[in-house]
């Protein structure tokens, strides 16, 4: 595992899902954008599921978690476009400043991942994504829990839910960054990479959809 393999195999993921995501972004009839965000939301969901559970990294379920996020992040992004024109430029932007501004501080302020913070992190991501989860089976019988929601309206617990969400996803980052870092320093089989690449394209992910519904709390 060298941060050579690490860059090729996240370029390799990233690019294959902002490939999806524009041409979803560009073709999707807006009839078949809510089927699109369910189904792919689901899909995405087992996927992850499946690749971080599995002992040896599949390549092909990478690639395929990278192709169906892809959808998701496009429909996604489209739903907002249509509401806020030019959010999404926005939140892109804010999503690598973000990420770009982790990076140097885990470098230049060399953050330690210890047991204990690396525990607490996993344990409210896997805490927040159940809920998030639950709240989500919940809207499609028209239950609204008040956590997830678009624009202005949104209530206090949506608005606290998404900066939440951009705090773990941040903390996610800085684990990704030291997986990568601890893989090379112990001379991890070159397999390793695609794990590496796949956890950086899961938070950035999660990075953006967070900041993306920030953004259209502050729009009118």
């Amino acid at each position: 595992m060298t941060i050579d393999d690490v860059i090729t195999k996240s370029a390799v993921t990233m690019g294959t899902l902002i490939a999806v995501a524009g041409v979803t972004f560009m073709l999707l009839p807006v009839s078949l954008l809510y089927p699109a965000l369910i189904v792919s939301g689901l899909v995405g969901f087992v996927t992850v599921l499946l690749v971080s559970f599995r002992r040896v990294v599949n390549p092909a379920l990478v690639l395929a978690y990278s192709a169906i996020e892809g959808v998701f992040i496009g429909a996604f992004s489209l739903l907002f476009e249509m509401m806020y024109p030019g959010i999404v430029t926005q939140a892109v932007l804010g999503t690598f400043v973000a990420a770009g501004v982790t990076l140097a501080a885990y470098k230049y302020f060399r953050i330690r991942v210890t047991n204990k913070f690396r525990k607490m992190v996993l344990m409210s991501t896997m805490a927040f994504a159940g809920v998030m989860l639950v709240n989500f089976v919940l809207s499609l019988f028209n239950i609204n829990l008040g956590l997830r929601d678009i624009g202005p309206e949104a209530g206090m617990l949506a608005i606290a839910a998404s900066a939440l969400g951009v705090v773990l996803a941040v903390f996610n980052l800085i684990m990704d960054f030291d997986y990568i870092e601890q893989g090379i320093a112990m001379r991890a089989p070159a397999s390793e990479s695609w794990r590496g690449a796949f956890g950086l394209t899961v938070t950035m992910v999660w990075l953006y959809t967070e900041l993306l519904r920030i953004l259209s709390y502050f729009r009118r």
